[in-house]
Formats: structure tokens, C-alpha cells, sequence
């Protein structure tokens, strides 16, 4: 088996171009692994990174998995086929495990450390196991970067800060409006996930409990209920936003409120509007942060004012990053090891038992019958020895070609084995020609 991951990332495009991708990323996998060349695909769909971890059954089943995939976000995107394949980085090898486990432990992140993208890493594969596209390969991946994340967390100071893209967000508001008593003030968050429910806690957090949530979705009613907050009607937004200090969004809908609409609603109101803009595909409308009496937060605001962690926390969460990603691909070839090992113990044990029923045959039952078989078992059993040892010592030095190229050409034996894509050029170069087969921040690449 092959795993590789397509990586678009807020640090390689715009976050317009990322959002776009996204657009229906919730049924990629299910599409994508209906083409035979996919044994399975996880999708990692946050608001500054789409990433898709797609195992396949053979390095020749890679370009036409890729096509796939690409075929199938661009019928979903409205975007060009050979845009969306630039758009991505191929990561493989051990490139694969080294960046998703950097990303969940928010060592890739804008705010780096931030806690959301664990929890969105998780979230991605129960929902790819709920969907049925997880391989197995798949889950092992996904669930050594949620303990590699919490390792991180537990074993350096950026899990100690708490830091996150909404805490920084709230803190600029502080700064903003000059905001110190969150009890005195009232806010609107639009939406009702994640995203708004890492929103709610820290407002809690900060003593801020005149909280209203307005959802189009129709869960603003059960989000509020569970949360201590007031669910917002359609025919009750303008008058919460008209009293609002605070407007944050989270939802991500398809109608961002325009600047004139928030103006009209704003008209009679004279107290300052902080408007802190989470959603990637924009809540609200950029040309609101031009009105008067209004400051807007987004997160470009985000990024700028993140604070750089300290080296030595960032040099331990790398080391046990690096380490982690060296030791679950030393455990991938020591399980293509195994797949070799197994197919020349059954190989020879084939060959073994053949011979012994020969025996039988000629001399039954007997006693001398049973002591050669022991015998034959016995020098078989010391024979495989020094091949098996031999073949985990080429796994952990990464050389188990030499071992199966081997077995072909001494026993005619072809194994199967998991392996990981070479890595390929990314965003930053020219992209293939055609016949190849949650929030932070606005990166443009330039070109």
C-alpha cells in the first residue's frame, strides 16, 4: 500500500483560494473512494488548511488516485482541473506523518500552539471512519498525530500558554476597544460550531455572559440551551446586532452582512462595534471595517498579532515531532518486514509440509516417520532465523527493497507491502502539465 497527502495551506495560497477548494470537502472521500485506485482517504478541512490523506494499493494506482481526487474537488470547486493540482502540495514518505503530526500539534499553525486544530485532526477521522474511507494505514496515521499532540501539549510550554486563534482575537478586542469588563458588554456570535463553541467558552472565561448566537442552520436554539446563552429568531438579529458591542463571526455562511446593511442597523447607535471575523469565507462583509465606529478583527489581524513562542518550546515540540514521525515509520517498516517474513515462512513451510506428506506417504505413521519430521521442522525453523533477523535489520536501516527484490529473485516470491509516496514538488513550483496522470490568515503566493 502507498499513503500521500495533498496539502493546501494559508502558508502557500490565499485563504480565498483555500476556502474555495473546500466547498464540498465533506463528501470528497466518500467520491473519491469509489474509484478503485483509493483504498481509502481521511479529509483535513479547517479554515486555513484542506489537506487529503489518501492511502492506495500500489505506487502505479498513485496519478490516477490523484486524478481522482483533483477531478473530484474541482467538480465541486468551480475550478479548473490543472489549477486545483497546483494548488496542492504532494507530501510522501516521511514527509506525510512529519507535517500532519507538526500540524496537529499547532506547530503549523498562525497562532502556533493553538488547541482547535488537535480536535479538528480528531474530528476528521471519526468522520472518515463514520463515512467508511478510513484504511487502517489511515488510522494509524491519524491517531499517533492526536498522541503527538497531546505530547506536545503536555511536554512543552506552548501547551501551558492555551493559546488559540479566538483567545488572540478576544485579546486584540481588549486592546481594540480598550475592553476590560466583559461582564458590562453584550455579544452576537454567528454560528454554531467548533469554532463557536471555543468562542463561548473563552467569552465565559473572560466574564462576559450577555452572550446571543443567531444560526441559519436552525441549531442556534440547542448551541445556546447547552451553552447558558439566548438563541437569536431571524426577526430578533437586527435588534441584537443594534445593541451589540461585540460581533463575532464563526459560521462561514454564503451571505457575508454586507457594510450597508450593518450601517442601517448601526445608524442610531453611537457606542463602538468591535467585529472579529473567524469565519474563512468572511461572516462579514471587509468593507464594514471602514464604518464609523467600527473595528474590525480578521484573521490577517489574527496572524499579525500572534505572538512569537519561545525557541526553546518551539525546539522541544519539533524534537518530539521529528521523533514521533521517525518512530511510527520505523513501526511501517518493520510491518513491511513482517509482510516479507510471512510470505517466506509460507513459502518454505509450503515446501516443508509437501516433503513431509511424502514421507508419510512411503512410511506411515511411524516413529522414524515423526523423528524426521521433527527433524525437518527443526532445521527449517534454524534455517528462516537468520533471513528473519535479516530482514527487520534492512527495515530499520529503510533498505527492505534489497530484501524483497531478494525474495523475487530467489524464490520467485512478490510481497505486498504499505509504503509511502516519494515526496514532489509543491505550490511553489511549475504545476503538472495535464498528462500527469476552523481560521488564520491571507497569504498571497506571489505570481
Amino acid at each position: 500500500m502507498v499513503v500521500f497527502s495533498l496539502v493546501a495551506t494559508h502558508a502557500d495560497i490565499d485563504l480565498e483560494t483555500v476556502a474555495t477548494l473546500s466547498n464540498g470537502a465533506s463528501g470528497v472521500a466518500g467520491a473519491a473512494t469509489s474509484s478503485p485506485a483509493l483504498s481509502g482517504a481521511v479529509v483535513l478541512a479547517t479554515c486555513n488548511r484542506y489537506e487529503i490523506y489518501a492511502e492506495v494499493p500500489s505506487a502505479e494506482d498513485v496519478d490516477a488516485a490523484r486524478s481522482a481526487i483533483v477531478g473530484e474537488i474541482s467538480a465541486r470547486s468551480g475550478l479548473p482541473e490543472q489549477t486545483v493540482s497546483g494548488a496542492f502540495a504532494v507530501n510522501g514518505g516521511r514527509d506525510v506523518a512529519r507535517h500532519l503530526f507538526a500540524v496537529s500539534s499547532g506547530l503549523d499553525s498562525a497562532v502556533v500552539g493553538e488547541r482547535e486544530i488537535a480536535g479538528q485532526v480528531r474530528r476528521a477521522l471519526i468522520s472518515a471512519q463514520q463515512e467508511g474511507t478510513a484504511s487502517p494505514s489511515l488510522v494509524r496515521l491519524f491517531q499517533t498525530a492526536s498522541k503527538t499532540a497531546k505530547d506536545v501539549g503536555a511536554q512543552t510550554a506552548l501547551g501551558s500558554r492555551g493559546l488559540s486563534i479566538v483567545s488572540v482575537a478576544l485579546d486584540l478586542a481588549e486592546d481594540l476597544a480598550e475592553v476590560r469588563a466583559w461582564a458590562d458588554k453584550k455579544a452576537v456570535l454567528f454560528g454554531t460550531g467548533a469554532y463557536a463553541g471555543a468562542t463561548m467558552a473563552l467569552l465565559r472565561e473572560r466574564g462576559c455572559h450577555d452572550v446571543g448566537v443567531f444560526s441559519s442552520s436552525g441549531r442556534a436554539e440547542e448551541f445556546a440551551a447547552a451553552r447558558g446563552a439566548r438563541a437569536i429568531a431571524d426577526e430578533e438579529l437586527p435588534g441584537a446586532i443594534a445593541e451589540a458591542d461585540v460581533l463575532i463571526g464563526c459560521s462561514g455562511s454564503d451571505a457575508a452582512m454586507e457594510a450597508v446593511e450593518l450601517a442601517a442597523i448601526r445608524e442610531d447607535s453611537a457606542q463602538q462595534l468591535i467585529v472579529i471575523d473567524l469565519a474563512l469565507t468572511h461572516d462579514f462583509d471587509p468593507a464594514v471595517g471602514t464604518l464609523d465606529g467600527v473595528e474590525l478583527i480578521t484573521l490577517e489581524s489574527v496572524r499579525l498579532a500572534a505572538p512569537q513562542e519561545q525557541a526553546e518550546a518551539l525546539a522541544q515540540a519539533s524534537a518530539i515531532v521529528t521523533a514521533a514521525a521517525e518512530d511510527f515509520e520505523s513501526q511501517r517498516q518493520a510491518r513491511q518486514a513482517d509482510a516479507a517474513i510471512v510470505a517466506l515462512r509460507k513459502h518454505t513451510m509450503a515446501v516443508l509440509d509437501a516433503e513431509i506428506e511424502k514421507v508419510r506417504a512411503r512410511h506411515g505413521c511411524t516413529a522414524a516417520a515423526e523423528e524426521v519430521e521433527f527433524a525437518m521442522r527443526r532445521m527449517v525453523k534454524q534455517l528462516l532465523h537468520t533471513p528473519t533477523v535479516r530482514a527487520r535489520q534492512l527495515a530499520s536501516e529503510g533498505r527492505e527493497d534489497e530484501y524483497l527484490a531478494a525474495l523475487d529473485a530467489l524464490y520467485g516470491i512478490s510481497v505486498e507491502v504499505p509504503r509511502m509516496l516519494p515526496p514532489t514538488p509543491g505550490p511553489g513550483a511549475p504545476p503538472p502539465s495535464p498528462t500527469d496522470a476552523d481560521c488564520p490568515v491571507t497569504h498571497t503566493r506571489a505570481g
